[in-house]
């Protein structure tokens, strides 16, 4: 499939891959080996791929025999795998690289031979935790891979040219119009139940059968809760409990995390690590409260409020439900039609997370509550950068609507006390773009272009 991190992989190629070897990390699943091995099939003369989570005896001692004499590694290294290498023109993928971290402690003598170039793969949890007792190389560059965004799964669906359309619309804020507008929202439904792993899409293209593909999705959740107890350690049950409550807890109508609803008395630091493990593993994404709207969002960070997003919301609605209530494709079917009595502006707020992260942005809302005067409670979705920074009024307020009918009084009270801060608000909904003097609306596929 097609991804748009291969443009990230040639730029390495054509300016540092002689300098530095290239480490993908991301959560399981996301399609890092497979983007890897298609970059190396098409960009280089030839490859070889070193896969530590199936690695042979013989595998083995090549690494722990003759990583030390390189001219000796190489000559084995092409005799296992019966492929020859070419100097400045040929990969070594080294695939799983967690599982032997004594080949990623020999990337700094490796390229400064300077005879091959090199990409280490993932999952960056288990990469953190492998790493005790060997010394990390300097000249290592690191790239995050995250779910396929909203354009990538536009692509494998065959459709080319919405996105650009789209793009083009929401830069004029023009609107697409009735048609096109249809058609992209049913896209986004279909994105939103489907979510961005490869293999759910795969099966979903391959079948049209959406019991397929939570099937496909409730393998991937088992993996990951089996690598939760592989290597959370003492935490693994922390992190399970926290696991399975992001979605009852997103669900309320006040989405912040409460560690007291995963454990009654609980504290935050009781879970620290286990908040850390999510995080590391690219299974949620984490959005922290912002005490105000300035630019260095970072430096207003309230670490003790905080919303937990699932990384990918085709998993979190396949882990939302108990898996005989998902037997048969009318859930699915409903959900794509909006016709399910559930509160779907969690999977809605879900994807919106999603689409930020895709476009590399750290997230952050605003939330403020007062008991003695109602007028100063309010809760902004998302705050975000705008494009350009200036010296004054670079945030952009964001709030998700799921339904046609809503109000829009947090976002007016945020205005008229943070107006000297903001740049454009924006309201994402269901409808096509329009435009006022205090707000921008824009549909909810739009998320991606901002």
């Amino acid at each position: 499939m097609k991804r748009k991190i291969y443009k990230d992989l040639l730029d390495w190629k054509n300016a540092r891959s002689f300098r530095e070897a290239l480490l993908i990390d991301g959560a399981r699943r996301v399609g890092k080996s497979y983007i890897v091995e298609e970059f190396a099939k098409s960009e280089y003369k030839s490859y070889i791929l070193v896969n530590f989570a199936q690695m042979t005896d013989e595998v083995r001692e090549i690494f722990n025999n003759y990583l030390a004499t390189p001219d000796d590694f190489f000559t084995r290294l092409q005799l296992w795998s019966g492929k020859r290498l070419y100097e400045r023109e040929s990969l070594i993928i080294f695939d799983e690289v967690q599982r032997y971290p004594k080949a990623r402690e020999a990337i700094k003598w490796l390229v400064a031979d300077g005879r091959y170039s090199y990409i280490e793969t993932g999952s960056l949890v288990s990469i953190r935790k492998s790493v005790e007792g060997i010394t990390l190389p300097s000249e290592e560059a690191h790239i995050d891979m995250f779910p396929m965004d909203f354009e990538e799964f536009l692509w494998a669906m065959g459709e080319e040219m919405l996105m650009p359309y789209i793009r083009e619309r929401a830069h004029d804020l023009k609107p697409m119009g009735a048609a096109l507008h249809r058609k992209a929202m049913d896209y986004l439904r279909l994105y939103m139940i489907i979510g961005g792993m490869p293999q759910a899409i795969q099966a979903y293209i391959d079948t049209k059968d959406f019991t397929e593909v939570d099937r496909v999705k409730r393998n991937i959740l088992n993996l990951y809760r089996n690598d939760i107890y592989q290597y959370a350690g003492d935490d693994a049950p922390k992190v399970v409990q926290i696991f399975d409550s992001i979605p009852s807890q997103l669900q309320r109508r006040e989405k912040r995390f409460r560690i007291g609803k995963v454990k009654k008395g609980a504290r935050t630091r009781e879970f620290a690590n286990a908040f850390f493990w999510l995080d590391e593993s690219r299974v949620v994404n984490i959005c922290y409260a912002a005490t105000e709207p300035t630019i260095g969002l970072k430096l207003h960070r309230d670490d003790s409020r905080y919303k937990l997003y699932f990384g990918d919301t085709g998993l979190l609605i396949s882990h939302s439900f108990d898996e005989a209530e998902i037997q048969s494709d009318e859930l699915y079917r409903k959900l794509m039609l909006g016709k399910l009595e559930i509160n779907k502006g969690m999977f809605v707020e879900n994807i919106v997370a999603q689409m930020f992260r895709a476009n590399r942005k750290q997230l952050y809302y605003y939330s403020n509550v007062d008991h003695t005067n109602f007028e100063n409670n309010m809760e902004i979705d998302f705050l975000i950068r705008k494009p350009i920074i200036t010296s004054r009024h670079n945030i952009c307020p964001v709030e998700v609507k799921s339904t046609q009918r809503y109000t829009t009084s947090s976002l007016d009270k945020f205005r008229k006390k943070y107006g000297n801060y903001l740049h454009t608000s924006y309201i994402l909904h269901s409808s096509d773009v329009r435009v006022t003097n205090e707000v921008t609306y824009l549909p909810l596929y739009m998320a991606a272009t901002l």
